[in-house]
């Protein structure tokens, strides 16, 4: 220990501390259940520790509660942080020979295991806040346990929760035993504070400015209510800024406190004020992290997490509800020190229908990092790995995808060179490699400075306008974030001379589109606001972006609406062709076209850039089996209306149909869907539409005929009938089961039956006309039709045609074509 237990912190967590140690002397793995300001963050590890043996590696999920937690252990101690008490965050380390607790981000215990797997000279490790689900958070313990299995059984593996759902992490713990101490706060009381008005809901990015200021007001009121400080929970650091614009005037120091503000800053937010102070804040003050002096808690409700629509290659943030856990643990800050106040910004009935957890990061974040991780570790697809959640198998494929696209695994999933050279830059694949690509173009120093703004939050939809600003804010946290990422190519690549002059609106245009390539867009057309990304993707900037009218754009981030057909803009660079050619670079192409596109044949070759158009030109002798080929498709597509039908062709098709469906094969089928599955037409001279409609089509349709039925086509289907009269009618075979004879009744005198066609099987039916040629009877019965249905057509015709014979019995009487003579 590296703390005497009587000088330890009277907090909820001494209590189970013996419990805490047994557990990890038996199995060396188990899980503590403590909620936040019960100890487990800053006492536990002071307790695991020794002066005299190995590192004691606490992991935390943000740098701001790494650093809190290494100065509040370090003050126990009565030591400066870097003593024995010392910690690493991304672009900051603090630790010396004699430290023995070391404060580590989870990512950053990620790396150092892929550099060290053994992690040698480390006795245990202390994986923090595990109930938020992050992605590194995840990975890190699933490292652990297979080091612990393989390598390491003697570490020592701590998982804390500030949750009371714990049975999932002990069983992937092996069944570790669960530790749980229970948190001695202070009663805190709820107050339901609903707008007075409707507001919108949160959409992406975009929180409706009336919730901000029924924020505002609700700080007053808290104020208002009693002393102490008040904590605001806010999801983002634009609507920090927006509430304290809000609250000028109110009486109080207004502190921000979020993930992009300087180390300085943040601690600063972290001491008690000599004054009374709103401490306006993200999730980053929801667990691990104490903010003296708070009284008062007033949550907006609102969360902002990662996002991605995979299908179209966008990630983004956006702003969700809290979830009741989230809520809960938001409301106990204003219990850590003294009975408090909470002020949500919604009702009741709200409440009861919030998630009750939050909703793990690998269920809906871009998962390219997690999967180069993943390769690196040896497991692509993460099979074998105790991960919590297994990745959606569409969202990790996407990942491997960009992962293969960025050269940093091959086809296989193994990491390579340029791999690992990605991930050593401690940024987003993509963003390393706009980094190490950009670099020679642009030069080393605005690369980084580039890279490190599209890692960070950015004020302005022009990525151009946005660097110019933090270069003359002077942005604290962004120039440290450059002067690391600025070191590093130092050190890795050298100083040396940009290959190109860019002006700055080009630079930053050509390493956004290096980091995502797909988004670079061309406007539809001159002037306009929509765009077509290089992925396909159709996107559009907003009425009063000072980018409208930009031809070429290199897309940071975009969003899109459930329901919406277009993405929206929401950052993005200016490019021109050249620039956007070399950004773009992996995705140009040139394609030879030849094939059936909007309705005629095309043969074409064309410069893209994925699916943007650079230049078309025509090929003047296609291929002709292609263009045959086009032309099929155009006729499975657009159907045999292309084709020109003459009375010849058409009545021969239905000959054909009715001699298949009477007797089958090997009679050919002729139908819509038959014939566009079959090669049936002499292409060879025709090149385009209109060659289609020239094609003769009779003859096309003979030889479908096999050399066993071609002579027998007028056998089975006859083109006419002779009639009794001698006349030779034309069967209509419209309908290929029911062939229809229509003739004068008259000329049918004398015969007894109705004649039969495909071999007998099937009988014509006769459509039995008057002498002006309508319809008397139609029936394939002709026997009974003498016998039954005759007499009463005789009755009411031989008056209005007396001229034409209506015998008593017809089926004896000669037939005829001719009218009786005209009486004298």
């Amino acid at each position: 220990m590296l703390i005497a237990v009587d000088d330890l912190p009277d907090l909820p967590i001494r209590s189970v501390l013996p419990e805490v140690t047994a557990a990890l002397a038996a199995p060396g793995a188990a899980v503590l259940v403590a909620p936040p300001g019960t100890g487990k963050t800053t006492v536990v590890p002071l307790v695991l520790a020794d002066p005299g043996s190995g590192l004691v590696v606490v992991a935390e999920p943000r740098r701001v509660a790494a650093r809190a937690a290494a100065r509040r252990m370090a003050s126990l101690l009565g030591e400066e942080v870097g003593g024995l008490v010392g910690y690493s965050v991304r672009g900051d380390r603090r630790v010396s020979a004699r430290t023995r607790v070391e404060v580590v981000t989870t990512g950053v215990l990620v790396r150092r295991l892929h550099r060290d797997p053994e992690l040698a000279g480390t006795t245990a490790v202390v994986l923090d806040e595990c109930h938020e689900r992050h992605l590194d958070t995840d990975l890190a313990l699933a490292f652990l346990i297979e080091v612990r299995a393989a390598l390491r059984p003697d570490l020592s593996l701590l998982a804390t929760s500030a949750t009371a759902d714990s049975d999932r992490l002990s069983q992937i713990l092996g069944d570790a035993p669960v530790v749980t101490a229970s948190a001695a706060i202070f009663p805190v009381e709820v107050h339901w504070c609903p707008p007075p008005k409707p507001v919108k809901p949160a959409l992406g990015l975009r929180v409706d400015p009336l919730l901000l200021d029924h924020v505002a007001t609700t700080v007053r009121r808290a104020l208002a209510d009693g002393d102490g400080d008040v904590l605001v929970f806010l999801p983002g650091a634009r609507e920090i800024e927006t509430v304290a614009g809000r609250l000028r005037g109110a009486g109080a120091t207004v502190v921000a406190l979020h993930g992009r503000l300087t180390g300085l800053a943040q601690d600063a937010a972290l001491r008690p004020g000599p004054e009374r102070r709103v401490v306006l804040a993200t999730a980053v003050a929801e667990s691990s992290l104490t903010v003296p002096g708070v009284r008062a808690v007033v949550d907006a409700g609102l969360s902002r997490v990662p996002r991605t629509d995979h299908n179209r290659g966008l990630g983004t943030l956006v702003t969700v509800p809290v979830s009741r856990a989230g809520a809960v643990q938001r409301a106990g800050r204003a219990g850590r020190e003294a009975p408090g106040r909470v002020y949500r910004c919604w009702s009741q009935a709200q409440h009861d229908r919030l998630p009750a957890q939050p909703e793990p990061e690998v269920a809906a974040a871009d998962l390219t990092s997690f999967a180069l991780d993943l390769a690196l570790w040896g497991h692509p697809d993460g099979t074998g790995l105790a991960l919590p959640d297994q990745p959606p198998a569409g969202a990790l494929q996407a990942a491997r995808s960009t992962l293969r696209d960025l050269g940093a695994t091959d086809d296989s999933g193994r990491v390579t060179p340029r791999g690992r050279s990605l991930a050593d830059a401690g940024l987003h694949p993509r963003l390393a490699r706009a980094l190490l690509d950009g670099a020679p173009e642009v030069g080393n120093r605005r690369a980084a400075e580039i890279v490190a703004l599209l890692d960070g939050d950015r004020t302005s939809d022009d990525v151009a306008v946005a660097w110019r600003r933090a270069r003359n804010d002077r942005d604290g946290a962004w120039q440290s974030e450059v002067r690391r990422l600025t070191a590093a190519l130092d050190r890795n690549t050298g100083t040396s001379t940009p290959r190109t002059h860019l002006t700055d609106d080009l630079a930053a245009g050509l390493v956004v589109g290096l980091a995502y390539p797909e988004r670079v867009a061309r406007a539809r057309e001159a002037g306009s606001r929509s765009y077509l990304m290089a992925g396909g993707t159709e996107a559009e900037l907003h009425g009063g972006s000072n980018l409208a009218g930009t031809t070429w754009l290199a897309v940071a981030d975009a969003d899109r609406a459930p329901g919406a057909r277009t993405a929206r803009i929401r950052s993005a660079a200016p490019l021109d062709e050249a620039t956007a050619r070399e950004a773009a670079s992996t995705l140009a192409r040139t394609d030879t076209e030849i094939g059936w596109i909007d309705g005629d044949v095309v043969a074409r070759r064309a410069d893209r850039l994925g699916a943007i158009t650079l230049v078309e030109r025509r090929i003047d002798n296609p291929d002709p089996a292609l263009v045959q080929q086009a032309l099929r498709d155009g006729l499975r597509r657009e159907g045999l209306g292309l084709l020109t039908w003459s009375r010849t062709a058409t009545e021969l098709r239905q000959r054909l149909a009715f001699a298949q469906a009477a007797l089958g094969d090997p009679w050919p089928e002729v139908s819509d869907e038959a014939l566009a599955e079959t090669d049936w037409l002499d292409l060879r001279r025709a090149r385009r539409r209109a060659d289609l409609a020239r094609l003769d089509l009779a003859t096309a349709l003979r030889d479908l005929l096999p050399w066993q039925v071609a002579g027998r086509l007028d056998e089975v289907a006859p083109e006419r009938l002779p009639v009794p009269s001698g006349s030779k009618i034309r069967v209509d075979y419209t309908d290929p089961d029911a062939p229809v004879l229509a003739v004068k009744l008259q000329e049918t005198f004398g015969w007894q039956n109705a004649p039969r066609l495909a071999d007998g099987r099937i009988p014509v039916r006769l459509h039995l006309l008057s002498p002006a040629g309508r319809p008397l009877a139609v029936t394939s019965d002709l026997a009974s039709f003498w016998a039954t249905g005759y007499p009463q057509v005789r009755g009411e015709m031989r008056g209005r045609y007396p001229r034409h014979p209506w015998p008593e019995n017809p089926a004896e009487t000669p037939p005829t074509r001719r009218l009786n003579p005209r009486a004298r």
